[in-house]
């Protein structure tokens, strides 16, 4: 185990967090490495350095599945992403039910005194918890698909299948990095955000929240930043735009059994109806909610899922506008065009990220009513998931809502409408918050948290987390708090003063008060 002279080897020292994983770095000084020693199954490099990628045959398709495999590891991180947030929301949703605050002059508890509201009863607080359970389990069933579709592709691969194609692959590659980008920046967002709905309990360690934060905040970084990962996603989106341009028919049937599918109907309609793609301003959707729009309409999720779908074609047209007039208004460098764009490339993965999510959730659903009595799931549960589902939607509109706002989905007279009807969600959905949490069946054991145990016994264990404190644990065996004989003591028995130090006498000064 001893290392070879001119290499250095060590960890990196604390993180964050998620320090049971080891983290190293290995730092070579004048070493060469043989280049007999390089992987070079898929790629060479010959002795003049020249860089050749292996063509033809198995190893072409062994190095799709390489590359699927890759794109396995952040699948399993958008899917681990659920349960992550749902152990969040069920602390904080639970610790809301039994934290009680603020008197309800409408009702009147068993001695005919007013009752005290649940916190979850505030609608602030609805607002900030009630999505995000939502949310996680959409990202349940959308992690669930991305990881059967990516397994179904390596298998057609293995098998020599001629039907997975660079488009196929560049899918799931696009689809992998928007929603990797999105989910673990909601997820670590989410999770801080049920920290602060507990108040000053959620602070405390005990809660359970201040660890399964930090544990996933790498989650945000590894396997590619969350703000490079647009980039790749919009390279792919951007070929979908030029194909349909171009009006080649034979390259768009490459699109109809990928994620981008949806795009091309509101694309088509926008370039039809937006002939000058290299206007100033920005594009506008050719779906809009009815003039005398009511709750029925943001209720419905069809409506919602086309309103999301019309805000990514939106999103993405006004990249290439805004990439085109660059290079040929302005005669900026193509490097210059692209970095100006960076940020509506953002916004446009995201959206992407969110019709994915709330599609695959409605799917999800879908497949469990045909599966009728063979579905875990009952027609409550369907229902009650279902109104989730619209609250996600709802939600996320009223979040990002000048993206609606400025392609014409809805008007500033709808913003009233929209939130009245998620309001109505909301209060339909209050009476299952706690149910959806149990349905995840998470142990205390693993929750580990003082405000979320499954008897809602808070306050009894918040004191015994506190008692094992290692402070109050010692201050308890030498039966006085530490520090005192050390300092507390020389003012309180010998006198309030300056203290000297034993060799000049101690404490100077007025006999103590205290």
């Amino acid at each position: 185990h001893s290392l070879l002279e001119g290499v250095e080897t060590g960890d990196v020292g604390p993180k964050i967090g998620y320090n049971n994983m080891d983290n190293g770095f290995c730092r070579f000084d004048h070493v060469r490495i043989p280049r007999r020693n390089m992987a070079m199954r898929f790629a060479t490099v010959d002795e003049e350095g020249v860089y050749r990628k292996v063509e033809g045959g198995a190893s072409e398709a062994a190095s799709k599945v390489a590359y699927i495999t890759m794109m396995q590891v952040r699948a399993y991180i958008i899917h681990s992403s659920n349960e992550a947030l749902a152990m969040a929301c069920t602390i904080a949703i639970r610790y809301s039910t039994v934290r009680r605050q603020g008197y309800n002059a409408d009702e009147n508890d068993a001695n005919n005194s007013p009752a005290e509201f649940q916190v979850l009863d505030y609608r602030q607080q609805q607002y900030r918890l009630l999505p995000l359970l939502a949310a996680s389990y959409a990202i349940f069933f959308t992690g669930r698909h991305v990881l059967s579709r990516l397994n179904r592709i390596e298998q057609q691969l293995v098998s020599g299948a001629k039907s997975i194609t660079k488009t196929v692959v560049g899918d799931i590659h696009s689809t992998t990095s928007a929603l990797k980008s999105y989910v673990t920046t909601f997820t670590a967002d989410g999770i801080e955000d049920c920290r602060k709905a507990c108040g000053g309990h959620g602070f405390l360690m005990c809660s359970g929240l201040v660890e399964l934060s930090n544990t996933y905040l790498q989650s945000c970084t590894v396997e590619g930043d969350n703000q490079m990962l647009p980039q790749q996603v919009i390279k792919v989106l951007l070929k979908l735009v030029g194909v349909i341009q171009s009006g080649d028919e034979a390259a768009l049937k490459d699109y109809e059994a990928t994620d981008m599918q949806y795009l091309i109907q509101p694309l088509q309609s926008l370039m039809q109806s937006n002939d000058d793609i290299s206007g100033d301003g920005p594009s506008k959707s050719t779906f809009s909610f009815p003039a005398n729009t009511s709750e029925s309409d943001f209720l419905s999720i069809l409506t919602l899922l086309q309103a999301y779908q019309h805000r990514t074609a939106c999103l993405l047209l006004d990249v290439t506008t805004q990439l085109q007039t660059s290079l040929s208004d302005s005669h900026a460098t193509q490097q210059k065009a692209w970095n100006d764009a960076l940020l509506s490339m953002a916004r446009a993965s995201r959206a992407h990220a969110c019709y994915i999510l709330l599609r695959d959730f409605s799917d999800g659903l879908e497949e469990e009513k045909a599966k009728g009595s063979k579905s875990c799931l009952g027609p409550e549960e369907i229902q009650v998931l279902s109104q989730c589902l619209v609250l996600l939607g709802l939600y996320w509109m009223d979040q990002h809502l000048s993206d609606f706002l400025q392609i014409g989905v809805v008007s500033s007279k709808q913003i009233p409408v929209l939130r009245r009807a998620l309001l109505r969600v909301m209060t339909d959905l209050r009476p299952s918050a706690v149910a959806l949490c149990d349905a995840r069946d998470f142990a205390d054991f693993r929750l580990k948290s003082a405000l979320g145990k499954y008897d809602g016994d808070v306050y009894p264990a918040i004191m015994e987390a506190a008692r094992r404190d290692p402070l109050n644990v010692k201050s308890n065996e030498k039966g006085v708090g530490l520090g005192y004989e050390e300092s507390l003591k020389k003012l309180i028995v010998d006198g309030v003063g300056e203290y000297r130090g034993k060799k000049n006498g101690g404490v100077s000064g007025t006999a103590s008060r205290l």
